[in-house]
């Protein structure tokens, strides 16, 4: 419950449900994007679930949640279907950083979360993560790149970009806006195939590809 509360709470449709036996009949009647797959539970167990859906689709990810920790185990969960397995205890956001990576790796997107190249960028979490490999920006970086972001391949003006952000283009403002650009590009490095170009005497634009 901790987790969908979780999920629920940064933009996720959740259906749950506490018992194995009912697990293969939601999946035929919601059809999701991704399986959150408890192995301990009443009736059939995580595993026997991954194998019924796996005969249902090839390609949804799924996840295995586990107190386990032999091998054997995590080798079972594979057998089963799983693309990944997570052992108790953990981190909701090391949970949040996979579902990120499987999704985008399946070609569904998250809720909320914007996709440049092989990044992805979390405007509520103030984050962007290439994998397992993830920045906390900070509120005017995040704010930026959200604006970046929201105009992939399109120029923006500098004076555009001062005037929302900072409400003004006085010079200090300016100047502060060179300092966060540059950060900016230092964390777009994740991607080299991403880049933050200056449009002299214009402003700016990100690019892909």
């Amino acid at each position: 419950m901790l987790v969908r509360d979780h999920l629920v709470r940064n933009g996720f449709d959740v259906v749950w449900t506490a018992n194995g036996n009912e697990a293969e009949r939601l999946f035929a009647d919601v059809k999701p994007d991704l399986c959150i797959l408890d192995i301990m539970l009443p009736g059939i167990n995580g595993y026997e679930i991954g194998r019924l859906i796996r005969q249902q689709d090839k390609s949804v990810p799924i996840i295995f949640l586990t107190a386990k920790s032999e091998s054997r185990d995590v080798v079972e969960g594979f057998k089963s279907g799983g693309n990944d397995y997570l052992r108790k205890p953990f981190s909701l956001d090391e949970l949040m950083v996979r579902i990120q990576n499987l999704l985008s790796l399946s070609g569904r997107t998250a809720p909320g979360i914007y996709h440049v190249g092989k990044l992805a960028f979390d405007p509520v979490r103030m984050s962007l993560q290439n994998g397992f490999d993830s920045i906390t920006l900070s509120h005017r970086e995040n704010e930026l790149l959200k604006m970046l972001i929201s105009h992939l391949g399109v120029q923006i003006e500098r004076k555009e970009i001062l005037l929302q952000l900072w409400g003004d283009d006085h010079f200090f403002n300016s100047r502060n806006l060179d300092v966060y650009v540059t950060r900016l590009r230092k964390y777009l490095r994740m991607d080299p195939d991403v880049q933050l170009l200056t449009l002299k005497g214009v402003g700016y634009q990100l690019v892909e590809g």
